[in-house]
């Protein structure tokens, strides 16, 4: 498959790495992008967790709690460019949708889009402001929590947010911190117990490599491989990340000092263009 120039230039967006190791992991992986990024990983490139281009993926994530604090939803509206997306018409539009959905208590993708707002079906609103503007607008992704306490979290101009559910009321001020940890740190899963094993596979598969790479004896590939998968647990799942309030505890420390008994029920996070 013939490699060209935007092929290049998109992994090197994606990825952080070099033109020409992206050139020659694309080559590698005869132009498949998600295959070469793991060759790029395997070969000690330091690659940015995002796989996915972020030109087109432009709009508002936002994210609200009801009054009672035990309901949360999350959304977001997508367009083509910055340019709409800041537009105030469209921001409006962004608006009345999330507190139609919070006023119904919509629980679902599905129901959001059939939901009538003035006499439409939020489905045709988004095919009128696609009209509108001359970009298709879509609703790509929509998510709730129902919870004894929620949170929620809207990042600076409205392209990443988080919301997440505690298994106990009144905990507004931790639900509200931890969300900002989701929102800047990232994490794929609750604990170590919530990664998929596909995930653990794929994980110990780069570690390994790495590892012989590295010229590493044969019969400690595997141990070290198991430590190189413990760190990755450490860095990417909630309750063992270090707090972004004080490096000095984890999450799970933070959580026991608010309340021994406080859970995180669930958690999601939202980001345009990941």
């Amino acid at each position: 498959m013939a490699i060209t120039a935007a092929d290049v230039n998109k992994l090197r967006q994606i990825t952080g790495a070099g033109m020409m190791d992206c050139k020659n992991a694309l080559t590698e992986a005869n132009g498949d992008f998600d295959a070469a990024i793991d060759i790029l990983r395997k070969k000690g490139q330091k690659v940015a967790a995002k796989r996915a281009d972020r030109a087109s993926n432009e709009g508002r994530v936002i994210a609200k709690t009801n009054d009672a604090k035990n309901f949360a939803a999350m959304l977001t509206i997508s367009c083509e460019t910055d340019f709409v997306g800041k537009n105030s018409e469209f921001i409006d539009f962004t608006e009345k949708i999330i507190n139609a959905a919070m006023a119904n208590g919509i629980k679902s993708r599905e129901d959001l889009l059939e939901l009538e707002i003035d006499g439409r079906k939020v489905a045709d609103l988004l095919i009128d402001m696609t009209g509108k503007t001359g970009e298709k607008v879509e609703l790509p992704e929509y998510n709730v929590i129902e919870a004894p306490c929620v949170a929620a979290y809207n990042h600076n101009g409205n392209r990443l947010g988080s919301i997440i559910g505690l298994s106990q009321a009144g905990c507004e001020k931790v639900g509200h911190e931890v969300a900002m940890q989701i929102a800047a740190m990232n994490p794929i899963a609750l604990d170590q117990s919530s990664v998929s094993q596909e995930t653990i596979d794929h994980e110990l598969e780069i570690a390994r490599d790495i590892t012989r790479q590295e010229g590493k004896p044969e019969d400690m590939v595997e141990k070290i491989a198991q430590g190189k998968l413990n760190k990755f647990f450490k860095e990417n799942t909630l309750l063992s990340q270090d707090f972004i309030m004080n490096s000095k505890i984890s999450v799970a420390d933070y959580l026991k000092e608010a309340n021994a008994d406080l859970k995180i029920t669930t958690f999601f996070r939202f980001q345009l263009g990941a």
